[in-house]
């Protein structure tokens, strides 16, 4: 399959996304908000009333017509993919390049060859002889 966006994985998706229903939406914001106006109100902030009353307009409309919501969510779940897209690979590199090749390069520096990838030209095979013997191969009628 070729792919769409010149890498060499095609990131397109074969399933629909479903978002979160309107109410679960309104009311995680409704939380979100009442948390931003706990802690501005602590700190003795200015913005406690705002993020109380956005708090409150989202949680009486959860509730009486949480179809209002739905672009808001629509968005907000467009949004999470995009962000997905982008973070992913991001994070997925750095994990890749701050981890795995600084200790590639520890083992290639101290000699290790844990996969046994040198040709040996000495060797009659590279077939590993296992001690003790594993089980009889009789054993193994219905391996999967």
């Amino acid at each position: 399959m070729a792919s769409r966006h010149g890498f060499h994985e095609d990131l397109a998706r074969e399933e629909e996304v479903v978002g979160s229903s309107n109410r679960s939406f309104g009311l995680v914001f409704t939380g979100f908000f009442a948390i931003v106006a706990a802690i501005s109100a602590w700190r003795h902030g200015w913005m406690w009333p705002w993020a109380a009353g956005i708090a409150g307009t989202f949680l009486v409309v959860s509730f009486t017509a949480a179809g209002i919501l739905a672009p808001l969510n629509r968005g907000w779940t467009k949004f999470g993919l995009l962000l997905g897209r982008i973070v992913a690979p991001i994070v997925l590199g750095l994990l890749f390049f701050l981890s795995v090749v600084p200790i590639g390069l520890i083992m290639r520096a101290r000699g290790k060859d844990l996969l046994r990838l040198k040709f040996d030209r000495t060797a009659r095979s590279y077939w590993i002889e296992r001690d003790p013997p594993g089980p009889p191969p009789e054993t193994m009628r219905k391996q999967f």
